[in-house]
């Protein structure tokens, strides 16, 4: 593992204008994979393209697989499909190797598949290419041991000897019928310790546990959800029928945990689309400004409540605006953060709307009252008057029962309506919070100020 730093970054752009490919070779030599990825990002395209030149075939496709997909459908853009068949698809797994494919034309796809030697590679690419991207079918490599039930334990090790060339890890032996139905699974242990002749039948050994897979069709999420709840770091994928198609091993389904994370995150941050620091500023400002245009028209709504008021009547309640509008966007935030990590994790249940709201009602009570004893008792020691501290203390009670609740069954209605409910704790929430919270606090000062 090496330091990545603006030095070795510096070193590498002076030996590539330079054109001294021989130490830029003897460099290559001692990245990994991941780490070469990693300068690639960090250079310019031109740059990129002239170091991947230098890249050994063999570790051509480790690199790639490594890359985000903009700079890794550069670089394949600039290989031949002859190239992109021996040099980068040779040696990935299935999945890997579909993942690579899915950057490319559908021309060049086909170009690609045909020029491969391995029919079997070639089918199983085609295969996974078929699925929709987001399903476990996309997610899932073809490679895996698989036995029948009806085998002896001797043709059981021959035919696991055949397979396991294909594969780095054997996390677990998926015993099937003639058909290819899945029935259940084997240890490698097991199958080695526990038959008492090589005549005995697999189906004598395998588990008896009811084997937890998922259809090829289900989201990814759900992959990755299946696999945290039963601690797996394999899973088989089967079609309609039951048929095994597959498995997911646990760094695919980290994979999917991250990319739901960095997009759940954005959501909530007010950018639309997925994207990066190290993008064009077109891109970066498109993503971006839709939000900020809600949230201009979300500043005009509130200003249009603060206008609507007589605020000339009642000078003392523009000072508590700012407060009023940032409680109600942090206690809506709050609520709709700790709904959508219930969701995500499968803890929350969205046909229970109403025992979810009213234990969000408790709390909101709970820290209304608290807040509101508070700004009563500083606002009085500060001198605002009675009347005022109030109206305030008041207010910010129905605030943030209100924000509470809101930012509690938004999330909850975006879901049931499979609306990502990521995006209830963004600027959604806030600019409706200050809007309602604005309007329920002049509602709230209209009725007390004139009783004083």
């Amino acid at each position: 593992m090496l330091n990545i730093d603006k030095a070795l970054l510096k070193d590498v752009r002076d030996q590539i204008e330079s054109g001294a490919d021989k130490e830029l070779l003897v460099l290559v030599g001692q990245f990994h994979a991941a780490d070469l990825a990693e300068v690639l990002e960090a250079l310019r395209r031109d740059e990129a393209r002239y170091l991947f030149r230098l890249v050994p075939k063999e570790l051509k496709s480790d690199v790639l697989i490594e890359l985000e997909e903009d700079l890794r459908l550069d670089l394949l853009t600039g290989m031949t499909s002859a190239e992109i068949a021996e040099d980068v698809l040779e040696g990935l797994d299935s999945d890997d190797a579909a993942d690579v494919m899915a950057d490319l034309p559908e021309a060049k796809v086909e170009e690609v598949i045909e020029l491969l030697e391995d029919d079997e590679q070639a089918s199983d690419i085609r295969d996974l290419l078929s699925y929709e991207e987001g399903t476990a079918g996309a997610l899932m490599a073809k490679e895996l041991v698989q036995v029948e039930a009806k085998w002896t334990v001797a043709r059981a090790i021959r035919e696991i000897r055949r397979q396991a060339e294909e594969l780095d890890h054997v996390y677990t032996i998926y015993v099937t019928d003639s058909e290819g139905v899945l029935t259940g699974r084997l240890s490698l242990k097991h199958l080695l310790l526990s038959a008492a002749t090589t005549r005995t039948l697999v189906s004598e050994l395998q588990s008896d546990k009811e084997i937890i897979s998922i259809g090829a069709q289900e989201p990814a999420e759900r992959v990755a959800k299946v696999m945290e709840k039963y601690d797996l770091v394999a899973l088989p994928v089967v079609d309609e029928g039951g048929r095994l198609v597959g498995r997911i091993t646990i760094d695919d389904a980290v994979d999917v945990i991250i990319e739901e994370s960095e997009r759940d995150y954005q959501l909530a941050s007010g950018i639309s689309e997925d994207v990066e620091s190290r993008d064009n500023v077109w891109t970066l400002t498109r993503a971006r400004l839709p939000w900020l245009l809600i949230g201009l028209a979300g500043g005009i709504g509130g200003a249009y409540v603060i206008g609507a008021f007589d605020i000339e009547s009642n000078p003392g309640m523009a000072l508590f605006i700012p407060l009023i509008a940032a409680m109600g966007g942090n206690v809506g935030v709050q609520s709709a953060a700790i709904v959508v990590q219930g969701l995500a994790s499968s803890n929350i249940d969205t046909g229970d709307i109403l025992s979810r709201l009213s234990k969000e009602l408790g709390v909101g009570l709970i820290n209304g009252l608290i807040c509101a004893i508070l700004i009563l008792g500083a606002s009085a020691a500060l001198g605002f008057g009675t009347a005022l501290s109030i109206t305030v203390s008041l207010a910010l009670l129905c605030v943030i029962i209100f924000a509470a609740l809101f930012g509690t069954f938004v999330p909850l209605m975006l879901d049931k309506y499979k609306i990502d409910p990521a995006l209830a704790t963004g600027p959604f929430i806030t600019t409706a919070n200050d809007i309602i919270g604005l309007m329920i606090y002049f509602a709230v000062g209209t009725a007390l100020m004139g009783a004083f």
